[in-house]
């Protein structure tokens, strides 16, 4: 097989291992608790499905997303009133598979919910940095198929928000890196003195900006400002790579639950992939640093049985969901699987481009 092949082996190894082991599309997930399968972790993992999908389509993906929604009346864990972002991250697969099939149903909850939002004028509901990915993309999502500016427009001041004001601002200019949330601006820091950057809360907002990037207008007055804030971060995060091509869950601290870890990983190898691929990365620059992160959780991340390892379960900091080992189980397994999907559907195009 060539690389490209071999990507989408992989892919298809650790997607089949889920699906086999998950075939009831309504069934929670999970190894230590109990949560509805139509919130944020099972919508990442479509997301990444939906990306295998447009490479491989395999009926059998289409319709693995389509019974999960149907499954859930393509509503939300609260309904069309929700402003909680874990909520609406389903929305991001409902306007994926409304595009397909264009059946009002699939969309007639999230709309209600996302103009229900922008119809309150509030701004303030991302405070939490993983909200940014989760819920962001939904905007600009329905700003591209109905050519609304009101979509755009309200994003940006919610973005804004959490970038400048939410706790005095949750993006450091400075280190052009994100605090998860106000409890972790300083003075609180990791044990190293250093401020606390974790490694997937960070790539959510990478997976965040290319989503929106990949549907905003190329002439849209804000798409320089988002394209900037990406640019930094991949730059930031480029100097704080391990050698063996993952990132720590502590960002500035290696120290502090060090070892590999699969989900940042996989969302910062899908922002360089996809940044190379567009041309806003200089591939010279980070081509090396993107096949380093790929091969290394190819190789010592996936189980000969499609199982990821290395992956921290749910929380908010580099010590939640530890240890964080080869074999060991998160809490839940849709997610992480779903960044690793993201990461090699985009690697899959820059090899079939070069």
């Amino acid at each position: 097989m060539n690389q490209k092949e071999d990507v989408l082996q992989v892919l298809r190894q650790t997607n089949a291992y889920f699906m086999k082991k998950w075939p009831d599309t309504k069934e929670p997930i999970y190894t230590t608790r109990w949560r509805p399968s139509n919130i944020w972790t099972r919508a990442v993992y479509y997301e990444g499905l939906m990306a295998l999908y447009a490479i491989d389509p395999k009926i059998g993906y289409y319709r693995y997303a389509d019974d999960w929604a149907n499954q859930h009346q393509w509503n939300m864990r609260n309904g069309v009133e929700t402003r909680n972002a874990d909520d609406q991250a389903c929305g991001q697969i409902y306007l994926d598979l409304y595009q397909i099939d264009k059946q009002p149903i699939k969309i007639k909850a999230i709309k209600e919910n996302i103009d229900g939002i922008i119809a309150s004028g509030k701004v303030d509901d991302w405070t939490w940095i993983d909200a940014i990915q989760m819920a962001m993309p939904i905007f600009a999502k329905f700003g591209s198929m109905y050519n609304d500016p009101k979509y755009y427009d309200y994003m940006h001041r919610m973005y804004l928000y959490s970038r400048n004001e939410e706790g005095g601002g949750l993006y450091n200019t400075e280190d052009k890196l994100w605090w998860r949330d106000k409890d972790f601006v300083p003075p609180y820091q990791e044990p190293n003195g250093e401020d606390c950057y974790w490694s997937r809360g960070n790539g959510w907002v990478v997976a965040a900006l290319v989503r929106v990037l990949n549907l905003l207008p190329q002439d849209h007055p804000n798409r320089a400002f988002y394209e900037q804030d990406f640019k930094d971060m991949m730059h930031a995060l480029l100097k704080v790579q391990r050698a063996d091509g993952f990132w720590n869950v502590s960002l500035h601290d290696p120290t502090n639950f060090t070892g590999p870890e699969t989900s940042g990983t996989a969302l910062f190898v899908y922002g360089m992939a996809w940044g190379i691929n567009q041309g806003i990365l200089d591939q010279t620059e980070f081509t090396e640093p993107m096949h380093r992160a790929w091969q290394g959780m190819v190789q010592d991340a996936v189980h000969p049985s499609g199982f990821l390892g290395f992956l921290q379960g749910t929380g908010k900091e580099p010590k939640d969901g530890q240890p964080v080992r080869f074999s060991s189980v998160p809490d839940f397994e849709d997610y992480g699987l779903g960044c690793f999907l993201l990461a090699g559907a985009e690697y899959y195009k820059y090899l079939s481009k070069n």
